[in-house]
């Protein structure tokens, strides 16, 4: 009886180790996620530069960094450009780490103080007493909507809520960067997986 239990285990196992012919799409997926997530962030940041840099700069309603400029265009090329090496699969372990950072700096400079959630829940377990506060001021604007607004319209493609801009966004940003840091682009679909595969020895089909 254990043998059965064994073999059949085993079978299964191998069942699930032969899909690792297709392990290249776990990091691509990962890289077609992000990837238009970090451009337009990065577009955004460049297409506004001055307001960027100012935000950067400003101690008072800003981040008060030093040289912001110099922030402003590191932080905005490497999300924007970062994000087209992601597409393609160049460099993808290099490029993670800058964007590691951009993301711990966003987590702990800018998201930290509000929390964990990015809309703020009041339902959450992770709810803190900025989100339950919150639940006061969105009731009171669903009561100005449904009085003087059409509120059925308003609300046809979701539901009123709150930004709470958390750290959850930053953090799962960076939890999915850490992965690509370790496995890579992926097989197949990549660039450095074909330079890769021309230049080095030790890569196996």
């Amino acid at each position: 009886m254990a043998n059965a239990v064994i073999n059949v285990a085993n079978r299964l196992q191998d069942l699930l180790n032969s899909t690792k012919c297709a392990d290249g799409l776990a990091p691509l997926l990962l890289r077609l996620y992000l990837a238009p997530i970090f451009m337009q962030a990065g577009w955004n940041k460049l297409s506004h530069f001055e307001d960027t840099a100012a935000w950067f700069g400003n101690p008072d309603w800003g981040l008060g960094l030093p040289m912001p400029e110099v922030m402003a265009a590191l932080a905005a090329g490497t999300e924007f450009f970062g994000g087209a090496l992601l597409i393609v699969g160049l460099a993808v372990r290099w490029i993670s780490i800058p964007l590691m950072v951009t993301m711990l700096v966003a987590a702990f400079a800018v998201h930290w103080d509000n929390g964990w959630l990015a809309i703020a829940d009041g339902g959450s377990w992770l709810a803190n007493e900025r989100v339950m506060e919150a639940q006061e001021r969105l009731a009171a604007a669903k009561g100005i909507l449904q009085e003087s607004g059409n509120y059925e319209w308003l609300t046809g493609r979701g539901s009123v809520v709150i930004l709470n801009n958390g750290i959850e966004f930053s953090i799962t940003y960076l939890i999915m960067l850490f992965s690509l840091f370790f496995t890579g682009a992926g097989r197949f679909f990549s660039v450095d997986y074909w330079l890769a595969k021309c230049f080095r020895d030790d890569i196996k089909s």
